[in-house]
């Protein structure tokens, strides 16, 4: 088999790897909290954790690939994240866990950066690399669809910690393959890294996270929060300051005068932190809501995952043929029609409720997944095609770290709202009870939360609880579909084909293999 193949093969396994892991964790997260004695916030981190390394360090991986061999970096973040995979399997208490998610995003962080400039410096720009893309496309497919239901097996017959250990054994035969199979190659023009736009960004990203996911407890008045805010946007204005004024800055903020490359990049984040992040909560709905076991919500989620498998095939062989803008409105819209299909819902529903809502959902994911791969990398130089990566990604996991935050201080602020409404009058209606009522229908703990209760009260709390609950999550549901909607319009309007490379091939730059 040629090289390029093999490069293609062994990116897709940890392609495969890392997403694997993202979606299997969704339906194990309400067994997670049970062992662990998790909180909702604790949920939160649990991918939060994970996505603000990953976004804050993915376009400093970019360039240090760049730099010192993108075969050799590759290697180092499966390594890293296969060591923090087996830590969270291990994990004794919540804190433990989410410190090794976040050591698994330094390694996601680094392979992600990494994968698409791997495929880029071996298929040529036209019909072979959008191919390249569309089995990539469609391995995020396979993942997608079988995380949910491995995820669901491995939880329920040996438990959530298995997920993780899972990690260990796709993350060493990745290694073999690369050390075996792949090429070195690297930038020469590469030069320094920018360690301050590396500071202020990271900080501003976990100062703006922390203060989406504190604010409802703490007040969004409270003189913490005001800080948190503040200081994310000093820590933001610097971060430009110090990109417009380094040689080699962490983001070029110069690229972003390209309108293609702006337009993939706000499509990445819609499509992140509308649906990718609503997950999360979806997950909580099936599980902790309607009382279905890990295998149960996996099977759920098949609808959603089988189309995306389906069609990421079909829109990578399209690429040479249809405009990219057209793809990526269609795409996203039907990402945003999903989820107006899946809000709604009342007390007396069951999951079916959500079928319309995810078959066009899944559709649209399919669809727009390969052409954000392959836009990504064909607006840029070959030769900056880890930076491009790079972009691309941060833009993803943020849209995923900010997306879950601000989704979770929403879902919670208007659940309070209705639990406090129909507790009008009664001790559960003072103080932080309301809030604390949504935050444990979230998490799964409402039971024990009501055992403690007094008997003539329980029915009144837990459905005040379960209708808090619906009415923060109808109300998520609802701004994911228009953030989704506002990332289609965004796309057509600022991608263009006579920004994407569409040309013949161009000559990889090469470094002896042992490098």
């Amino acid at each position: 088999m040629e090289r390029r193949w093999w490069t293609l093969l062994t990116v897709s396994v940890a392609t495969f790897m890392l997403l694997l892991d993202i979606t299997v964790v969704n339906v194990a997260l309400p067994s997670i909290r049970k062992d662990l004695n998790a909180s909702f916030t604790d949920l939160q981190w649990v991918f939060d954790a994970y996505a603000l390394t990953l976004a804050a360090l993915v376009l400093t991986a970019g360039s240090l690939a760049d730099r010192l061999g993108r075969r050799r970096m590759f290697v180092f973040g499966l390594v890293v994240f296969s060591v923090a995979s087996l830590l969270c399997a291990v994990a004794p208490n919540p804190t433990f866990l989410n410190l090794a998610r976040a050591l698994q995003g330094v390694g996601g962080a680094v392979m992600f950066a990494v994968s698409l400039s791997l495929i880029a410096q071996e298929f040529a720009a036209g019909r072979e690399r959008g191919t390249a893309m569309g089995v990539y496309g469609a391995t995020i497919g396979v993942a997608v669809a079988v995380g949910p239901l491995i995820g669901g097996v491995l939880t329920d017959s040996l438990g959530w910690e298995s997920i993780f250990y899972l990690n260990v054994p796709i993350g060493a035969a990745a290694v073999v393959l690369t050390f075996l199979k792949l090429r070195e190659s690297r930038d020469p023009n590469a030069t320094g890294i920018d360690w301050a736009g590396v500071a202020t960004f990271s900080l501003a990203l976990f100062l703006l996270v922390l203060a989406l996911v504190r604010g409802n407890a703490e007040g969004w008045g409270s003189a913490l929060i005001v800080g948190l805010f503040t200081g994310c946007a000093l820590l933001l204005g610097a971060f430009v300051a110090v990109e417009l004024r380094v040689p080699q800055p962490m983001l070029p903020l110069g690229l972003f005068r390209r309108p293609a490359f702006t337009g993939v990049q706000l499509a990445a984040f819609a499509v992140s932190s509308s649906l990718f992040a609503l997950f999360l909560y979806l997950t909580l709905y099936l599980q902790n809501y309607l009382g279905l076991s890990p295998f149960q919500a996996g099977l759920r989620y098949l609808p959603t995952t089988v189309l995306s498998f389906v069609v990421a095939p079909l829109a990578g062989a399209l690429l040479t043929r249809v405009q990219a803008r057209l793809m990526l409105g269609v795409g996203l819209a039907a990402v945003g029609v999903g989820l107006l299909l899946m809000g709604g819902i009342t007390a007396d529903d069951t999951w079916t409720t959500l079928l319309g809502g995810f078959l066009v959902a899944g559709a649209g994911v399919g669809l727009v997944n390969p052409v954000i791969a392959d836009v990504a990398v064909s607006v840029v130089p070959k030769e900056a095609s880890g930076m491009a990566a790079g972009v691309n990604d941060t833009f993803r996991q943020v849209g995923i770290a900010v997306g879950i935050a601000v989704w979770g201080a929403v879902f919670v602020g208007r659940g309070t709202e209705r639990v406090t409404a129909l507790t009008a009058g009664t001790p559960a209606a003072q103080a932080a009870h309301p809030r604390q009522l949504v935050e444990v229908a979230s998490s799964g703990s409402l039971p024990e939360v009501l055992a403690a209760a007094p008997a003539a009260s329980r029915q009144a709390l837990s459905d005040a609880a379960r209708a808090g609950f619906l009415s923060g999550l109808n109300t998520v549901l609802l701004m994911g579909a228009v953030v989704s909607l506002a990332g289609a319009a965004l796309a057509l309007w600022l991608v263009r084909e006579s920004d994407i490379d569409r040309s013949g091939a161009d000559t990889a730059v090469e470094t002896p293999a042992d490098v």
